[in-house]
């Protein structure tokens, strides 16, 4: 039914990433799992400071490449931008991507 509330809170997503490092399509990745999972999710994807993918929902930062040298679990952040969508807290986001990458 149209205008029926469903219990569901909108939730904004927003990240800032690294032009330079190319990290836009990670975003991107990111904005589809979020979208896959519901239509209450409105994710902004801006470019920022260098080495950033800083994850804000909300207006609450939940997760900060600049701090952790490390691209969040997207799981982790759906999981929270879900909670939030029910009216629960929004946390951090404490789970992250294996860092790949090896010296030589």
């Amino acid at each position: 039914m149209a205008g029926e509330n469903t219990g569901k809170t909108h939730v904004t997503v927003h990240v800032e990433y690294c032009k330079m490092c190319d990290y836009g399509g990670y975003c991107l990745k990111l904005a589809k799992k979020l979208k896959e999972t519901s239509n209450d999710f409105d994710v902004v994807c801006a470019k920022g400071r260098q080495g950033s993918f800083e994850v804000v929902i909300n207006d609450v930062p939940v997760y900060s490449k600049l701090q952790t040298m490390a691209l969040p679990d997207y799981d982790e952040v759906v999981k929270v931008a879900v909670a939030a969508s029910e009216g629960g807290p929004i946390t951090q986001v404490k789970v992250e991507q294996p860092i790949t990458c090896t010296i030589s």
